[in-house]
């Protein structure tokens, strides 16, 4: 018998607000529960799955359980609602970053195992010297050599700032970056288990839309059409602002400069799919191979040599993804246009600018805080 009892949320937090995904009522549901839920040929409603990982959150799942719990999500694919209460229970137990209401996060969820540059971390960098504000929430690599964590620490930048220290780099860079296990203590109880059991987990797709700022835009790449669906429909449930999905038909994660890129664009509530191609923008399609990263030493380089202005499909990539990033924050009125100002950013020197008052000001608050620890 599952047990479905209802208990009054503690919050004051009004349940719209960005963040928690906050309901005036919950009910009580853990691991186990939700284990035999699945097993029975159901779904999870949202509800139910905001409770089993509050319980996963709270340490109060076994290992076996919560092998078994991710390992069943994974054969039958998660819902949105799923996906959706999941990501509700991460951001609650997030620290919270505070950041102004137009800040995006320009992000992959990674998985699709092209060893490319890392594409979403420049662009920020692009983004953030166009004047746009992105609050980064990211990791070290896990299907890839190198993550947004490892190319940032390779360009000089501190990773490991609190969110005072996070918040004020996006007031006074444009970007911050938000090192997820720093964000999620929670977490800890869940990762060994990812280790063991070896495949993809839910857990890959509720590292974008666990933001601890609570941003409500988004640029977020997936690696596979039917992920982009349901993750557009997720972001609808936590009530994204304005969002686009992008998945490029040659299995990027990203807008794809080789490629047609599928998207979802979420806006008011519904989705709206369509597709973008480089010609659309007015930019050369690029060979595939000239987006090829390697090491974090190596994906440092080739991020230093989009910022300093170097032709080719790297930059291309970062043209596109930025621009997109761009309209997705409203400080551009269509992609094409976007292209016009990243294009100013990259070639005036902001966006090299950028990461270097990011590195500076990273290291300057990072020894700050570890001064006063």
């Amino acid at each position: 018998m599952h047990d479905f009892r209802s208990k009054r949320c503690s919050s004051t937090q009004n349940p719209s607000s960005r963040g928690t995904g906050c309901a005036c009522w919950r009910i009580s549901l853990d691991a186990r529960e939700a284990l035999g839920i699945i097993a029975s040929g159901k779904t999870l409603s949202r509800a139910e799955a905001e409770a089993a990982m509050g319980s996963v959150m709270a340490g109060e799942a076994t290992a076996a359980q919560l092998g078994a719990l991710l390992a069943a999500l994974h054969v039958r694919g998660e819902t949105a609602d799923e996906i959706a209460g999941f990501a509700s229970a991460m951001r609650a137990n997030a620290l919270r970053v505070v950041v102004d209401d137009g800040a995006i996060d320009v992000v992959g969820t990674g998985g699709d195992r092209s060893n490319s540059i890392n594409i979403s971390t420049i662009s920020a960098l692009v983004v953030a010297g166009a004047g746009g504000h992105v609050a980064k929430h990211g990791n070290r690599a896990a299907s890839s050599q190198c993550g947004s964590a490892d190319v940032l620490e390779a360009l000089g930048v501190r990773i490991d700032l609190g969110p005072d220290g996070v918040a004020q780099c996006v007031r006074e860079v444009g970007v911050g970056f938000m090192f997820a296990p720093r964000f999620h203590p929670a977490m800890r109880h869940a990762g060994p288990v990812r280790r063991e059991i070896g495949i993809r987990t839910v857990f890959n797709v509720l590292g974008p839309l666990a933001n601890p700022a609570g941003v409500r835009r988004y640029l977020l790449g997936v690696p596979s059409v039917a992920l982009g669906a349901t993750i557009a429909a997720a972001l609808v449930e936590l009530g994204a602002e304005r969002a686009l999905v992008v998945h490029g038909t040659d299995g990027l994660d990203e807008i794809s400069p080789s490629a047609d890129t599928r998207t979802w664009e979420v806006s008011s509530g519904s989705v709206r799919e369509g597709h973008l191609a480089p010609e659309d923008l007015g930019l050369r399609r690029a060979e595939r191979i000239e987006i090829t990263g390697g090491d974090p030493a190596t994906n440092a380089t080739a991020a230093r040599a989009v910022l300093d202005g170097t032709h080719g499909g790297a930059r291309t990539a970062v043209l596109m993804n930025a621009a997109a990033a761009l309209w997705v924050a409203g400080l551009a009125g269509s992609v094409k246009e976007g292209v016009a100002i990243v294009t100013r950013a990259i070639d005036g020197g902001a966006a090299r600018d950028a990461l270097a008052r990011f590195a500076a000001t990273s290291q300057r608050i990072g020894a700050a805080e570890g001064a006063r620890a």
